[in-house]
């Protein structure tokens, strides 16, 4: 995020809307998402943007405004897609653990494709199916085995990881979806990790999942497509720029002469650099062994760092005034993991804002109400424009699901 992101315009938004509070930049989305279309143009391929990542309303509006398709890993998120505009014929259905409910909501909504991670999967998609009279389109999601060499709680395409059908279990998973009546095998994916910065382990995992296409295709099973899932990788800090264009360049060579539609799943590579979250300092603490910036956003807001130990670079706005100092920037929860960035050299002092750069993908998406804290509003600027895409949340629609119980009666349990 770099055009808005100048102190006056900062200024503005917090004291317009509050903190904590995420900013997000359309052109910056816009521009994520030409970058994946023109990589790839040679390929046409359908860019299915990953809901988890950000799944605003007002997001994920603009992303089906400009032509993307839909990854989704719950019914929830395909109920957000629709409520958006999307089209249900560009989603794919991702996720180790769709239960019955949601398996029927998407057929009965015309999904494009369920990606499919296990046997007993397939076989819930197809009673499913014969319920409804109808036939469900599947791909199989192969664990190629290759190391995408990324964090371990974003690494998914490893023998030890749940995800995905293990890749010499393969050819007897599509043996069995072929004997089931009401499926239509349509395609294969794969999908090796997240937060890539190094792209070889993306096309290592296409040769090995087109090797499957081949015998695959001697036994009869010809597939419309491939996907290459997402995982590719954003800068948070000094890691290196991924390059789109040599991935694409890539592919297509590994793809000529094939009649396979091209499937990518990105998500973070989209939203992450779009989006900042601004905080205001509540005060400085000076400890015995270290020093604290204590800011009003915290790991309900930003849960990256206490997850993952990620990096989010963090400044002053306006650059601050008075001396640098070295201190850990932490929020209000009650929990010593509740901080946003540690050892950082800041100027700053109470009152100030602060900005926690890209925080566009897994920042509102895992927000949280942890100690009862409101989850913070979100804005959208588009060019001069600025336009509030979530309200503030208060304490009144926290409690009010649990206050209607407090009036309500006690039900006796059904006898089964």
């Amino acid at each position: 995020m770099t055009t808005h992101d100048n102190s006056t315009t900062l200024t503005k938004l917090a004291d317009t809307f509050g903190t904590p509070l995420y900013v997000y930049q359309q052109s910056a989305l816009t521009d994520a998402y030409r970058a994946y279309t023109d990589a790839f143009a040679a390929l046409n391929p359908l860019v299915c943007y990953a809901v988890k990542a950000n799944g605003n309303l007002s997001i994920l509006k603009h992303f089906a405004a400009l032509g993307s398709g839909f990854d989704i890993v719950s019914g929830g998120e395909l109920a957000r897609v629709l409520a958006a505009g999307g089209d249900a014929g560009k989603t794919i259905f991702s996720g180790v653990g769709k239960s019955e409910a949601e398996i029927e909501f998407a057929l009965n909504a015309g999904v494009l494709c369920f990606n499919v991670e296990s046997l007993p999967e397939l076989d819930r998609i197809q009673a499913v199916a014969v319920r409804l009279g109808k036939k469900a389109p599947v791909s199989l999601r192969i664990n190629p085995d290759v190391d995408a060499k990324t964090h371990p709680y974003i690494s998914t395409g490893l023998k030890a990881n749940k995800f995905g059908i293990a890749y010499t279990d393969a050819l007897a998973a599509y043996r069995h979806a072929a004997a089931l009546s009401h499926l239509n095998i349509i395609g294969i994916d794969c999908h090796i990790g997240s937060q890539l910065t190094d792209l070889s382990p993306l096309v290592e995992a296409c040769e090995r999942i087109l090797l499957l296409v081949d015998q695959l295709a001697a036994e009869g099973i010809m597939l419309k497509h491939i996907d290459l899932g997402g995982g590719v990788g954003i800068v948070y800090d000094n890691e290196e720029v991924p390059d789109l264009a040599a991935y694409a360049d890539a592919v297509a060579k590994l793809l000529d002469g094939r009649e396979l539609k091209l499937m990518l799943e990105p998500g973070r590579s989209l939203v992450g650099n779009a989006g900042v979250l601004l905080t205001r300092v509540e005060f400085i603490k000076q400890g015995e062994e270290k020093n604290f910036v204590i800011v009003d956003a915290a790991m309900n807001d930003l849960m990256r760092p206490a997850l993952y130990d990620a990096h989010h670079r963090i400044e002053t706005v306006g650059g601050g005034e008075g001396e640098a100092f070295t201190a850990d920037v932490v929020g209000p929860i009650c929990e010593t993991g509740d901080f946003l960035g540690q050892n950082r050299r800041l100027a700053c002092q109470a009152g100030d804002l602060l900005v926690v750069h890209s925080a566009g993908a897994y920042s509102s998406s895992m927000a949280s109400n942890y100690n009862a804290r409101n989850r913070a509003a979100e804005v959208l600027i588009n060019g001069s424009d600025v336009r509030l895409i979530r309200q503030r949340e208060t304490i009144e629609q926290q409690l009010a699901n649990e206050q209607a119980c407090l009036a309500s009666q006690p039900q006796p349990l059904a006898d089964n």
